[in-house]
């Protein structure tokens, strides 16, 4: 009997995934991308796999996030999105989509959900008697200046809702939308209670627009830096995640850049593959770098004891092996001399005022 051959379809332009596979950890119906489809689309001209972004609008009963991980500087998140049109190929979000009962795959780009009712949920939590304040973190899972930002503003009512009740805040982004909010980002920085950490992965354009079709490039990203720094916010660069033979060896240039915009400080995370992503990644590599996807994949493995994921605390971030080593040794080397800092800021909580619920009786007062 003839063995059904799978094959990788080619990449679609503007998306980083390059199929929809639906996940198998929860025993789901998977789509194959056969010959048949292959020649549909061919023959269409492409205009098949061409995708809209869709949005749902989500109404979660609550919106922060607690976790108890060593790894991170918070113990608190929120995430406005699910889902982010970045596309950017090794996101380790990815497999939160099959909780829906969506692929990882193009669906994560593509399908997504907005949750409105954030900023209201927000100022509910804060005002209960039993909160305490600490830094949240934005962006943490999901973008939270991916392009439907402009549309639907939950990342800035957040932001309006922090400032009112004085409450520290840390944004992650790859993303120059960051600048629209800076008015608001420049007064609390102000009270040190606001950083700001953008994400850079190459200066290569042209390698940027395959790993993070639909992210702004980095030459924005980085002059965001500058921006930002001009009106006294703190930012951090965060060169993630580094690919091994795909954008390793920009590390040292990387560190400049980020000093000639005036960044903080910098840090670098290996790029790491938690379950469908690591399939999703091989299916990029082999649509675009076929010829260095056994190399690539070999040095994931070593940095990650020999399998294509290491979920350890302490180790899931740093990645080991003589690999890890000499990247974080190049990094130090780098930092200082292009004399930059530490990655620590120390946000204040002592401003914190809870805030009045609209409707409760301390409105009379």
């Amino acid at each position: 009997m003839e063995q059904k051959q799978r094959l990788t379809p080619p990449a679609l332009k503007g998306r980083g995934a390059v199929t929809n596979d639906d996940s198998r950890r929860f025993n789901l119906p998977s789509r194959d991308a056969d010959g048949d489809w292959l020649d549909e689309r061919d023959a269409l001209g492409d205009a098949s796999g061409k995708l809209r972004t869709q949005v749902t609008v989500e109404s979660p009963k609550s919106i922060l996030s607690f976790n108890t991980s060593p790894d991170i500087p918070f113990d608190r998140s929120i995430n406005a999105y699910r889902g982010c049109e970045h596309g950017c190929v090794y996101c380790y979000a990815r497999p939160t989509h099959a909780y829906h009962d969506l692929s990882p795959g193009l669906d994560f780009e593509t399908r997504l959900f907005a949750k409105p009712n954030a900023a209201q949920l927000l100022r509910d939590t804060l005002a209960k008697p039993t909160y305490r304040p600490a830094a949240i973190a934005i962006g943490t899972n999901t973008d939270p200046y991916q392009p439907i930002e402009k549309r639907y503003n939950i990342t800035h009512q957040i932001l309006e809702v922090m400032l009112e009740t004085r409450h520290p805040v840390g944004i992650t982004t790859k993303s120059n939308r960051v600048i629209d909010d800076r008015e608001i980002l420049a007064e609390l920085a102000a009270l040190n209670l606001s950083a700001v950490a953008i994400s850079v992965t190459t200066l290569d354009r042209k390698i940027a627009r395959l790993l993070e079709p639909r992210a702004p490039s980095p030459a924005k990203r980085l002059q965001a830096v500058k921006d930002l720094r001009a009106l006294g916010i703190p930012v951090h660069v965060n060169i993630a995640p580094v690919i091994p033979a795909i954008t390793d060896h920009e590390l040292e240039a990387l560190v400049a850049a980020a000093a000639d915009h005036d960044a903080q400080s910098v840090s670098v995370i290996p790029v790491r593959l938690p379950h469908e992503v690591a399939p999703l990644f091989e299916q990029w590599l082999e649509a675009h770098f076929p010829d260095r996807k056994n190399k690539v994949m070999h040095i994931i493995e070593s940095l990650r004891s020999g399998k294509k994921n290491d979920p350890n605390f302490h180790s899931r971030m740093k990645g080991q092996g003589p690999w890890a080593e000499l990247l974080h040794h190049r990094l130090s080397l780098a930092v200082r001399k292009n004399g930059l800092g530490k990655a620590k800021f120390s946000l204040r909580t002592d401003l914190f005022q809870r805030p009045i619920v609209r409707g409760s009786q301390m409105e009379l007062f």
